[in-house]
């Protein structure tokens, strides 16, 4: 278990005790794990979200979906992790798209041969939409393997920004993306929200005796009264 960090929140020091390597890596998804697979030594690479957590038997259905299949990439099955019946829908048609199109999500924990990998070049360093373009082309070179097990993923956007609304946002970006637009763009429009910071500044009228002295005007200070504002 290889753990690429990019953040100074503690996360390294928490993942030390419990991986292999702590790695650090300028922040990015793709730039994060194309770092965990150079230093990665096995034979088939897994790329893993933090948020997304895999089924108990997830390396044994990797090993036997590549032997019994001889590809050399594939994907789990997703469930979404919170309880909201529309979210068994979204987490059903997410797996169904993807067998019908080929085409995986990092939320679907991602694995390949490290020689198929290496053949495609890696991730393509962009700041989104990196699991779609590596999908594709790992897909000219062969179809993917589609795990029935499923690997559990945080269900936070959606419950947050709601269903509806969520679900035509990606959409929307994917059919931009499709479009060549810019990755750094669409990356901006998928952010998550951070909160935000207002100041309010409370002040007295700079009156002799009702204010620091500082605040009044330099006729003021010295002596003279100024006129009450009206």
């Amino acid at each position: 278990m290889i753990v690429v960090d990019a953040g100074d929140d503690g996360t390294d020091t928490l993942a030390r005790p419990r991986a292999d390597q702590v790695l650090r890596a300028p922040r990015g998804r793709a730039v994060q794990m194309n770092r965990g697979a150079e230093a990665a030594t096995g034979d088939v690479l897994l790329f893993l979200h933090a948020d997304t957590r895999l089924p108990a038997s997830a390396d044994q259905a990797i090993a036997e979906g590549l032997a019994s299949t001889g590809r050399a990439w594939g994907r789990f099955d997703v469930r979404l992790s919170g309880r909201r019946p529309s979210l068994r829908v979204i987490e059903t048609l997410m797996s169904w798209r993807s067998r019908l199109t080929g085409i995986a999500t990092g939320d679907q924990g991602i694995f390949v041969t490290r020689e198929r990998f290496r053949t495609v070049g890696g991730y393509r360093e962009i700041p989104l939409m990196e699991d779609i373009v590596l999908s594709r082309d790992l897909k000219r070179l062969g179809p993917p393997v589609c795990l029935r097990e499923r690997v559990t993923t945080s269900s936070r956007r959606w419950e947050r920004n709601g269903v509806a609304r969520t679900v035509v946002l990606m959409w929307w970006l994917r059919l931009r993306f499709f479009l060549r637009a810019d990755a750094a763009d669409l990356a901006d429009a998928m952010a998550e929200p951070r909160p935000g910071a207002e100041i309010a500044v409370l002040a007295k009228a700079p009156i002799p005796g009702l204010a620091k002295t500082r605040l009044i005007a330099g006729s003021a200070r010295t002596g003279r009264h100024a006129s009450r504002p009206s």
